[in-house]
């Protein structure tokens, strides 16, 4: 059965110490001047600022190579509750919308993501190997992120992501559009003597 080409951006399903992972997050915050819509499963960085409080960092959506800081899972129009009381149905943030936003930035934290398969498909013998993301459109409809893996960018050094398995579903397979999971090694809460 062939896998299918659902790109979600990263999906928490698990910590480094083999727990299941806990539901723990951080709220930040995305100001209305940021033009990037933002989705659910999106890498974010940090972006250096914080609301009129102070208490709630900014971040902004993570490119290919950068230091990821955590992955989105949830926005809100207040500090306090993980949902947008002005829009229930809304599942993401439009541009130029100041939002506040649940992040995952625990470093520990192993994610599920889909392959992009440019090129070549990530193979068995590319598991424990390392590479970045690439940035797609994220899905109003679904409020799900577009972010891949770079099937075509494994190596052995530098890259966001370690390479852990292949997620470990009946619906999942080497090949086309296979989800995999990884940990964010390029995470900014991470000394780079860990990785």
């Amino acid at each position: 059965m062939a896998n299918i080409d659902r790109p979600r951006g990263f999906k928490p399903v698990g910590h480094l110490n083999g727990a299941s992972w806990n539901g723990k997050a951080t709220m930040y915050y995305v100001p209305a001047t940021d033009s990037t819509a933002m989705f659910i499963g999106d890498p974010v960085v940090s972006a250096g600022a914080a609301d009129a409080t102070g208490k709630y960092p900014t971040v902004a959506q993570a490119a290919a190579g950068d230091v990821i800081r955590g992955v989105v899972i949830g926005f809100s129009d207040q500090p306090y509750l993980a949902m947008d009381t002005s829009d229930k149905n809304r599942s993401y943030r439009p541009a130029s919308t100041a939002m506040y936003c649940l992040v995952v930035d625990d470093p520990d934290v192993i994610f599920e993501i889909q392959e992009d398969n440019d090129s070549n498909n990530i193979t068995a013998a590319m598991i424990g190997l390392s590479t970045d993301i690439v940035v797609g459109s994220g899905d109003t409809a679904s409020g799900m992120s577009g972010v891949e893996l770079d099937s075509s960018d494994t190596a052995t050094a530098a890259g966001q992501c370690k390479i852990l398995r292949v997620s470990n579903r009946d619906d999942n397979a080497l090949g086309t559009h296979c989800k995999f999971d990884v940990l964010i090694i390029e995470h900014e809460m991470r000394s780079s003597a860990d990785v």
